[in-house]
C-alpha cells in the first residue's frame, strides 16, 4: 500500500512538470554558461589587450575577472529559476534575497582584491609618499581596507536577511574601550611603530645604534623591531622604547670617520716629530680613499709621559669592514714613519728629580 502511494505521487510529479519551462530554463543557463566562457577566453582578453597601456585600468580588470565571471553564472541560475519558478512567488521571494545576497558578495570579493598591497592605487600612494619596499605602512594600509571590506559585506548581507546591527556595533565600542583600557602598552607601542614607519628613520639591513643596543635591523613590526647585535644576539625592543631614544643610522652616513691621538716620547726629537707630522698629513691628502681636505694631523698637548699628535680624517666608504681595513693600513702606515724618523712612541714612565739638601751653615 505504501509502495503504491509513493509510486503514485512519482508519476503525479512526473505528469505535473512543465518540460517547456524546464527546457527554457536550461537552455538559458548554457547560454549564460557559455557567455561565461567566451568572456573568459577571448571578451576579457580582448579588453586587457584594448588597455595594454593603462596600468590602473588593467589592475582593476584583473582584479574582479574572477567574481564576474561567477556573476555570469549567477545570472544564468538565477534567470533560469525565475523563469521556471514563476507562479511560486514565495520561492522566487526567497531566492531574490538569495541572489542579492550572493551578488553583494561578488561585488566584495572584487574590492577585496582591488585592495591588495600590490593594487595601483596604493602603489600610487607609496610613490607619492615616497615609501620603499621595506616600509610595513602599505601592507599595514591593505589589511585595514580589506578588514574594512570583508565587515562591509557582513553587515549588508545581514541587513539584506533582516539582521539587527545596532546591539553588533555597540557591544564593539564598548569591547573596543576596554581593550584600549587593558592594552595601553601595546597601543603605545603600535603607535610608536606607525612613527617608526612614516619618518622611517631606519629600515631592514640598517645597522643603527641607540643608548641601549647596537646592530642590524632584521624586522620591523608595528609592535617591535627586531635587531641583530655583533654578538649575533637577536634583540626586540619595543617600538615605543625605540622612538623615545636617540638613534643613530650608521647605515646612512656617506663618510666614516677616523680620529685618534698618536703619543709619542717625551724625549722626542723636535724636527723629526715635525717630519712624522708632515709625512703623515702629506699620506692622508694623497690616498684616494680619504674625503678631500678632511686630512688634520697637528701636534696638539703635552701630557705627563708623552707628547701627543692628533690624526683625524673621513673615509669615503662608511662600511664597517672596509673602514676597519683602513685603519689597519693607516696604523701600518705611520709605524713605518715613526721607524723611519726614529720617533718612539711612549709608555708610562714616571720621573723622579732629587735635590741634594743645601748643607747647614
Amino acid at each position: 500500500m505504501y509502495l503504491y502511494s509513493f509510486w503514485d505521487n512519482i508519476v503525479a510529479w512526473y505528469y505535473n512538470i512543465r518540460w517547456i519551462d524546464l527546457l527554457v530554463s536550461i537552455v538559458i543557463l548554457f547560454i549564460f554558461l557559455a557567455f561565461r566562457k567566451l568572456f573568459t577566453r577571448y571578451l576579457f582578453t580582448f579588453v586587457l589587450r584594448r588597455f595594454d597601456g593603462h596600468l590602473a585600468m588593467l589592475r582593476w580588470l584583473q582584479a574582479f575577472e574572477r567574481p564576474l565571471q561567477a556573476f555570469f553564472t549567477l545570472i544564468g541560475t538565477y534567470l533560469a529559476l525565475r523563469y521556471f519558478m514563476h507562479e511560486q512567488w514565495t520561492f522566487i521571494i526567497g531566492i531574490d534575497r538569495i541572489y542579492r545576497s550572493i551578488g553583494i558578495i561578488l561585488l566584495g570579493w572584487g574590492i577585496y582584491n582591488v585592495s591588495a598591497s600590490s593594487s595601483i592605487m596604493l602603489e600610487g600612494m607609496s610613490k607619492r609618499f615616497g615609501l620603499d619596499a621595506t616600509s610595513m605602512i602599505i601592507p599595514f594600509l591593505s589589511k585595514v581596507l580589506r578588514v574594512i571590506v570583508v565587515v562591509l559585506v557582513i553587515t549588508i548581507v545581514g541587513g539584506e536577511w533582516g539582521f539587527s546591527i545596532n546591539g553588533v556595533v555597540a557591544g564593539m565600542g564598548l569591547g573596543s574601550l576596554a581593550v584600549a583600557l587593558a592594552a595601553q602598552e601595546t597601543l603605545s607601542n603600535v603607535i610608536a611603530g606607525i612613527i617608526i614607519i612614516l619618518e622611517r628613520p631606519f629600515s631592514k639591513g640598517d645597522w643603527i645604534s641607540t643608548p641601549d643596543i647596537e646592530g642590524i635591523v632584521e624586522d620591523i613590526t608595528f609592535r617591535s623591531s627586531k635587531i641583530r647585535t655583533f654578538t649575533d644576539a637577536l634583540v626586540i625592543v619595543p617600538n615605543s622604547k625605540l622612538a623615545a631614544q636617540p638613534i643613530t643610522n650608521g647605515s646612512q652616513m656617506g663618510k666614516r670617520k677616523i680620529s685618534f691621538p698618536l703619543r709619542v716620547a717625551l724625549d722626542s726629537n723636535r724636527d723629526a716629530l715635525s717630519r712624522v707630522v708632515s709625512r703623515i698629513q702629506s699620506q692622508l691628502e694623497t690616498d684616494d680613499n680619504v674625503v678631500d681636505d678632511s686630512a688634520m694631523v697637528k701636534f696638539n698637548e703635552f701630557n705627563e709621559s708623552s707628547l701627543g699628535i692628533l690624526v683625524q680624517c673621513f673615509t669615503k666608504t662608511a662600511a664597517w669592514g672596509e673602514n676597519l681595513e683602513y685603519r689597519q693600513y693607516l696604523n701600518l702606515m705611520i709605524l713605518d714613519i715613526l721607524e723611519e724618523e726614529k720617533v718612539k712612541l711612549a709608555y708610562p714612565t714616571q720621573r723622579i728629580v732629587m735635590q741634594e739638601a743645601e748643607a747647614s751653615s
